[in-house]
């Protein structure tokens, strides 16, 4: 984890600004829970139990910041909720996810599965491609019962 941050300082130096403790926490917290999809307020209340001098402000200014230098991504699952999840380290761009419509549970992807449709669009419409983002909505496996898919098949 130190060698991330520390990697994460060095973005934010690069871009002029400083890891204040403030967002080392907040980034401690995203690394901490890196497989969560952790709203703002999420990410507040577990910065709180580190540091508690720290305001659901400040949490939210250093969430917008690392976005805006890309080193997490704020999604969206259509639930109004705008989640943030890291960007994978030397990751070209976002990886792809599977929500379930069943239980909320959401997997991710990191195979860059658009190569081909990226190509085709900016060459078709002549637009250069800077991110994409993928959302499947369906029914996950803990939820999909293989069993009943054959029942009604017979």
């Amino acid at each position: 984890m130190e060698t991330r941050i520390e990697r994460i300082k060095k973005q934010l130096h690069s871009a002029s600004y400083k890891l204040t403790p403030q967002r080392e926490a907040t980034v401690r917290v995203l690394l901490e829970n890196e497989e969560d999809h952790l709203s703002a307020e999420d990410v507040y209340l577990l910065v709180k139990e580190k540091s508690p001098e720290i305001g659901l402000a400040t949490v939210y200014r250093t969430l917008e910041l690392l976005t805006e230098l890309k080193i997490v991504d704020k999604i969206n699952f259509g639930d109004g909720v705008s989640r943030y999840d890291l960007r994978q380290e030397g990751a070209a761009h976002f990886h792809h996810h599977l929500v379930c419509i069943e239980c909320g549970a959401v997997d991710e992807i990191q195979e860059d599965l658009l190569e081909d449709v990226e190509a085709i669009v900016e060459r078709r419409w002549n637009f250069k491609i800077k991110d994409h983002r993928l959302t499947f909505h369906g029914i996950c496996h803990r939820c999909h019962d293989p069993e009943e898919e054959t029942e009604k098949t017979e």
